[in-house]
């Protein structure tokens, strides 16, 4: 059964249907690269509220948890909450590093989670950390981040949500093709599966891959590119609600 992405629930799974040579876009985009965090954009401000986000037991892990500070939280004139966050990451007892977000539409009860690994099969010393913030009920949007944490460097790789609604919504996959708890390479597809709105059938629904990013390790930076046409699907099927969650 395949299950969306729920903040720190964070399941990724394998990717069945990677674009081929004549699915992807005939130009890449310039790889973008993805800027360090340095600990010298994060003066302590002020917390409003501060989540603890539990990443590991073992005192030896490079990180074992995170403080998420709520440092601004306000309203435009449409009442919408925009929120901002700085992450100090711990070893133990020790601050490493720090990293900011912004997070538009906040929700009062709004939970922090994370996990460490690239995927749910990465080994528990992985450099990658994801973190994820919603509301824990069915229909709101999730916030997620990956991380890379390594040589005392905080890289932030990728930023995307999610959205679960009774078993349906979108989610990302995460592909590591090497099953290396540190890879070089690995790529990430969006997928929904949505109802199929023109059809008498409510229990129809459509399947999409869209976005297809890849990402890469050049000395100690990430880069990416997007290896599909941006926000346009390059997979789509038809299935019935329980062909969907029955399917491996």
């Amino acid at each position: 059964m395949k299950t969306p992405i729920f903040f720190f629930l964070l399941l990724l799974i394998g990717c069945q249907n990677k674009p081929t040579n004549s699915e992807a876009v005939t130009e890449l985009p310039v790889p973008q690269e993805i800027a360090m965090i340095t600990n010298d954009d994060t003066a302590d401000e002020r917390s409003l509220r501060t989540d603890t986000i539990y990443l590991s037991e073992d005192k030896n892990s490079s990180i074992t948890h995170v403080l998420a500070n709520l440092v601004d939280l306000k309203a435009d004139q449409d009442s919408i909450m925009t929120s901002k966050f700085r992450l100090d990451f711990y070893q133990n007892k020790n601050k490493l590093i720090s990293s900011k977000v912004v997070i538009k539409n906040y929700e009062k009860g709004s939970e922090w989670g994370g996990s460490i690994g690239l995927t749910n099969t990465s080994h528990k010393n992985s450099p990658f950390i994801q973190l994820g913030f919603g509301y824990p009920a069915c229909g709101y949007v999730h916030e997620n981040y990956l991380y890379y944490f390594k040589n005392n460097s905080l890289q932030l790789v990728h930023q995307w949500n999610t959205m679960s609604d009774s078993g349906w919504g979108n989610w990302l996959e995460i592909v590591n093709p090497s099953n290396d708890s540190d890879p070089k390479s690995f790529y990430c597809k969006t997928v929904a599966f949505v109802p199929a709105d023109e059809d008498d059938n409510m229990d129809m629904g459509v399947l999409t891959h869209s976005d297809s990013i890849g990402f890469e390790l050049k000395g100690n930076q990430w880069s990416k590119k997007l290896l599909s046409a941006k926000d346009k699907a390059y997979f789509q099927k038809k299935m019935t609600f329980d062909q969907f969650n029955s399917a491996e």
